[in-house]
């Protein structure tokens, strides 16, 4: 108990009834959770079945259990899970389900695409939408929304209503549950059985909570269930590093607690122990500008250590230029590759980077699924136009470009396996203007055939009207014609410096090996650099991370228009910068995909607060 601070021994000591622990980045939580676990049992003597500690990932849950274990000596029967395992755990007493029982994610995707397909339903990019119905179905759950109330933004209203009760039909069927149902049905479990929910509170009348900021309405409303009537709910969170809203995180359920609970103390955790003086100072310059928060002010324990490096690049290939230089002298003084990051708002975003990496045969490893650009169909649709000027004449490669953009060629006029112009231009000889179309596309496959990659790119989308495709399909699917154009200009940039078709489907099909390779390797422990999203990076530390293309659109994302969401996007940019704990670099761009892009808004703010000392703490 020496080595803490006052405030976490307040925490630490703290008994009975509600109380509020504000745990900022790197201020020591797990071991305020784990010492009061050990407090409760070894002063108070609670016993250890008696006590509930939940968080939101099963890493965290045996993260934390081993380091009471290893506190407390010896091994003691107390309860630490998930959300969704303490929660089963409930159901398989009550209804007797078992694992088998829970909708495995994969099939679920399968179960959607089937019900879309039923339904035809579908679009270029069906993968897109399927996880854009998934994540809704699951806010719908989470969020307790009412779907006459509900307006989805992947489908119409009532195409989503469709879809949600078909899955729920197809659930019921099969006596399967999907995890948000978890949630669901232990809910309606403990409201109308009294005395289920009596036994389950005799059972944890001590419950403590991880990652708060990241909790959604119906877990909240379990967790009030569950914690009467002696209210012993001790929630430890940081509503400064709340991002998971598109998941139904809340970081107002946590705001509203001391008004839920009037009685509850509140404990602030401001010391970082993690990171240098400059990289807490930089970190409360982004956060002041929120105003939905509880104030606070962070302070560094340590003293400074290196300068926050903030730069402007001419475009992400200096950029990754100079992330890569910084790494590989890194390199070579022997540190280790584990302890850098690159960080990114998406993940699409280090598409460039990791191209840079594998020619320099930097080891990396990515946190998230990066998705592979060319397995994009508009990069395939180019692909497949280039393959076609260099005399690939497969029906099946014709029948993807043949009508991009419409030419109103009939599918009835290819007969054989083998497409020939010669041919279509006999079948259409009776209709001008087909001919004409025939004879035109014939033309453009000639002139491609003697270009470079990037040139011919260049030519489809303008000369061959690939761009008035897109504008149109963008129309057609109620689609922000910029997405389907950055696509477009990261394909593009990607084929500059290749002089051969040949050379640059070389590197293609190296690309993707290099993913597919990391895909099935990321599970293990690899030495190399880590590459990650903002939001997957939460809860780990390096000692130094990059994070590149801080600019508008990006961060705060081109979606974010209300305040709340700028809120949290800035919440993010937080989140990712103390991540860090000796050198941070910030970086952005004056040329993002090819089109003039600002630095972000919150690099404006942090210079402003510089200026003037002030912001909304």
């Amino acid at each position: 108990m020496s080595r803490l601070s006052q405030a976490q021994k307040k925490a630490v000591t703290h008994k009975d009834g509600p109380m509020m622990v504000l745990a900022g980045p790197g201020s020591g939580k797990t071991l305020v959770i784990t010492k009061r676990v050990q407090y409760l049992i070894g002063h108070y003597k609670v016993q250890p079945e008696h006590i509930l500690v939940i968080t939101f990932t099963r890493a965290a849950a045996a993260e934390m259990r081993e380091r009471f274990q290893r506190l407390a000596g010896k091994t003691l029967p107390v309860s630490f899970g998930t959300f969704h395992s303490v929660f089963f755990m409930m159901l398989r007493h009550a209804y007797g389900y078992r694992a088998e029982n829970i909708l495995p994610e994969s099939r679920k995707y399968d179960m959607i695409r089937e019900i879309l397909y039923d339904r035809r339903l579908d679009a270029e990019d069906d993968g897109d939408l399927i996880r854009s119905v998934i994540q809704e179905i699951s806010l719908v759950k989470g969020q307790m929304i009412s779907l006459d109330y509900y307006h989805s933004s992947s489908c119409g209203d009532e195409v989503f209503r469709e879809i949600y009760e078909a899955y729920e039909k197809k659930l019921h069927q099969n006596r399967w549950i999907d995890f948000d149902d978890i949630l669901i049905y232990t809910y309606e479990l403990l409201k109308e059985r009294e005395d289920i929910r009596a036994a389950w509170q005799q059972r944890f009348p001590y419950i403590l909570i991880d990652e708060f900021q990241d909790i959604n309405k119906i877990q909240y409303e379990i967790v009030r269930l569950l914690a009467e009537p002696k209210r012993n709910l001790f929630i430890v969170g940081d509503d400064d590093q709340s991002i998971y809203k598109f998941r139904g995180a809340r970081p107002e359920l946590m705001l509203g607690f001391p008004k839920d609970y009037p009685e509850t103390q509140q404990v602030i955790l401001n010391t970082n122990f993690r990171s240098g003086e400059e990289i807490v100072t930089f970190g409360e310059k982004i956060i002041c500008h929120n105003t939905k928060r509880f104030p606070k002010k962070m302070e560094a324990f340590q003293g400074p250590k290196h300068p926050v490096e903030i730069r402007r690049f001419k475009d992400q290939r200096e950029e990754n230029k100079h992330i890569v230089y910084t790494i590989r002298e890194e390199m070579a003084k022997k540190r280790p590759l584990s302890q850098i990051a690159v960080l990114t708002r998406t993940n699409q975003g280090p598409r460039q980077l990791i191209g840079a990496l594998m020619a320099y045969n930097i080891p990396f490893c990515m946190r998230d699924a990066v998705p592979n650009l060319f397995d994009h169909w508009i990069a395939k649709n180019l692909i497949d136009y280039m393959r076609l000027a260099m005399g690939d004449r497969r029906r099946s490669t014709f029948l993807r470009v043949m009508n991009r953009p419409k030419r109103y060629i009939s599918r009835e006029y290819l007969t054989e396996p083998q497409v020939s112009f010669e041919d279509l231009l006999e079948k259409t000889k009776e209709k001008p203007w087909l001919y004409d179309n025939i004879e035109e596309m014939k033309e453009d496959i000639r002139i491609l055939a003697k270009m470079t990659p990037a040139a011919a790119i260049t030519y489809i989308r303008k000369s061959v009207g690939y761009n008035a495709y897109l504008s149109e399909y963008a129309g057609f699917q109620r689609m922000q014609e910029e997405e389907l154009t950055q696509v477009l200009e990261e394909v593009q940039d990607s084929a500059k410096g290749f002089e051969t078709y040949e050379e640059w489907f070389d590197y293609i099909q190296e690309y993707t090996e290099e993913l597919n390779r990391q895909s099935k390797e990321n599970q293990t422990e690899k030495n190399g650099v880590v590459i990650s999203t903002m939001h997957s990076s939460k809860g780990l530390e390096f000692d130094r991370v990059f994070l590149p293309d801080i600019n508008e659109d990006v961060i705060p994302h081109k979606k974010s228009i209300k305040e709340e969401d700028i809120e949290e996007e800035r919440r993010m940019f937080y989140v990712a910068a103390t991540r860090a704990r000796k050198y941070l670099h910030v970086f952005s761009v004056e040329k993002l995909y090819n089109k003039d892009s600002r630095e972000s808004r919150f690099l404006k703010e942090i210079e402003t607060t510089t200026k003037t000392g002030e912001g909304h703490v």
